[in-house]
């Protein structure tokens, strides 16, 4: 598909051979779309994902963030044809540091970001869905990381968000064993954040929810999360009293007090 964008937000920009990228009231939502690869990460897609982040991040009109896939998988894994082609430790560290540049980007934009795992979700695919802030799977999706399987371990961020979003030793059975989980038992390991009948419809849902709340609020929020992952308790609540000062400033604040006291309904814009 070649579509780069529609007629709301995203201009004249280059098309994609991989994706398509479209928005809709304040939601942008990235299909990709290589279905005869189950949606396999290789190099070009992963450019085309870099580039396609940038352009949703420099579009003020854009408050959330669905990612999805076409056909039978959300992303299958990474292009294992390409991988099969490294044969030094220098290439592969490249490699996994540039997979893992692209998911740092995702994870780093400033609004909710939804994965809408429609299917499979292996290896780099699940490590694209990690990147997002949530995860909404159908019912019949599997998730898994199976690089041990193929001699390798997870290179875009696996090793690292997996354990951090579901523990130690839930993640490591995961990756020793390299099994593929269904969307049930990943709700239960807190894996994903919902099961659905439709992925799409049900990311898009979630999406509209945040878009109620006030947008630099949602952003000072998911920064508080992620950089107080990092640190000690004390250092956390220092992180979070200070972008709560940061939130006391904005106009938003402002007219969700006042809204809340008059008894209707905030109107932010996000300022």
């Amino acid at each position: 598909m070649t579509d780069a964008a529609n007629d709301q937000g995203f201009g004249d920009e280059p098309t994609f051979e991989h994706l398509s990228l479209s928005s809709a009231d304040g939601v942008a939502l990235i299909t990709i779309d290589r279905p005869k690869a189950l949606n396999a990460l290789n190099a070009e897609l992963l450019l085309e994902l870099a580039t396609a982040f940038d352009l949703i991040e420099a579009d003020v009109n854009v408050r959330a963030l669905v990612v999805t896939g076409t056909g039978r998988a959300f992303v299958a894994g990474a292009d294992v044809a390409e991988l099969a082609t490294l044969a030094d430790a220098f290439a592969g560290r490249e490699a996994s540091l540039g997979g893992q540049d692209v998911m740092n980007t995702l994870a780093a934009l400033p609004f909710p970001t939804i994965a809408a795992i429609n299917g499979f979700a292996l290896g780099g695919g699940l490590e694209l869905a990690l990147a997002c802030d949530l995860r909404v799977a159908a019912h019949d999706a599997k998730l898994g990381l199976p690089e041990v399987g193929l001699g390798l371990i997870p290179g875009y961020g696996g090793t690292q968000r997996l354990p951090r979003l579901i523990g130690q030793g839930r993640a490591l059975d995961l990756v020793l064993t390299g099994r593929h989980v269904p969307a049930d038992e990943a709700l239960q390991l807190g894996l994903v954040n919902r099961v659905v009948d439709d992925a799409v419809d049900g990311a898009l849902e979630l999406a509209r929810q945040t878009l109620r709340n006030a947008p630099i609020a949602l952003g000072l929020a998911k920064e508080a999360i992620v950089r107080g992952l990092d640190v000690t308790l004390p250092q956390g609540l220092e992180i979070e009293a200070d972008l709560f000062g940061m939130a006391v400033t904005t106009d938003d604040k402002q007219e969700g007090t006042a809204a809340f006291l008059e008894k209707r309904r905030a109107v932010f814009e996000g300022r």
